[in-house]
């Protein structure tokens, strides 16, 4: 369904269970960046209706999903580490070349960020079936449907917005430049790491 060219292989979720806190702390700070680019969205792209109340939606969410994984971090006695740098949005980013198109622009946004989404629904989905402590199981199994919903989303809206055919050439060069990208991963405690 995700379309993703390479899965996570259940050692990721060792090392991400050895590192609890890194890994939560990783992952509210990711909650936050998804909701920081929903409302960057909203901003660029303010004449979309459709698309602004949309975005509304995904950027509260999100804001949800960080509150959760904040409160669920500190009944466990951690504290909120500092922010770490996403070198995988950052790479994904660089994918797609500079365009003043603004059309284009906004595909190519809405792809990557569809991309984050599905990745991260997937390693949700393999932390959830490899987890023994049924808290974070049921928690992770939760996140996962929501990433699925963004993930339809953010594909939706670039279908929307331009040609599908053209739309649908893009996303699969992208992941097949992330499944390149992610198999030199999976060694570290972090969502897309």
């Amino acid at each position: 369904m995700l379309g993703l060219q390479f899965e996570t292989t259940t050692s990721w979720a060792d090392i991400a269970k050895d590192n609890l806190s890194q890994i939560l702390t990783d992952h509210a700070f990711l909650e936050q960046k998804a909701a920081s680019n929903a409302v960057s969205i909203i901003i660029n792209y303010s004449e979309e209706t459709e698309l602004v109340k949309e975005m509304s939606n995904i950027a509260i969410e999100e804001m949800q999903h960080f509150k959760m994984v904040h409160l669920l971090m500190v009944k466990r006695g951690f504290v909120l580490g500092r922010e770490q740098k996403n070198d995988y949005a950052v790479q994904l980013q660089k994918f797609f070349p500079k365009t003043k198109d603004r059309t284009d622009a906004l595909i190519q946004r809405l792809l990557v960020a569809a991309l984050i989404e599905a990745r991260s629904c997937e390693r949700f989905k393999v932390f959830s079936e490899n987890m023994e402590d049924e808290e974070l199981k049921k928690f992770y199994k939760k996140l996962m449907i929501s990433e699925a919903n963004h993930y339809a989303t953010f594909l939706q809206f670039a279908r929307e917005y331009q040609d599908r055919e053209i739309v649908d050439a893009k996303w699969k060069a992208l992941l097949q430049f992330e499944a390149k990208m992610i198999k030199e991963r999976g060694t570290l405690a972090k969502i897309h790491g």
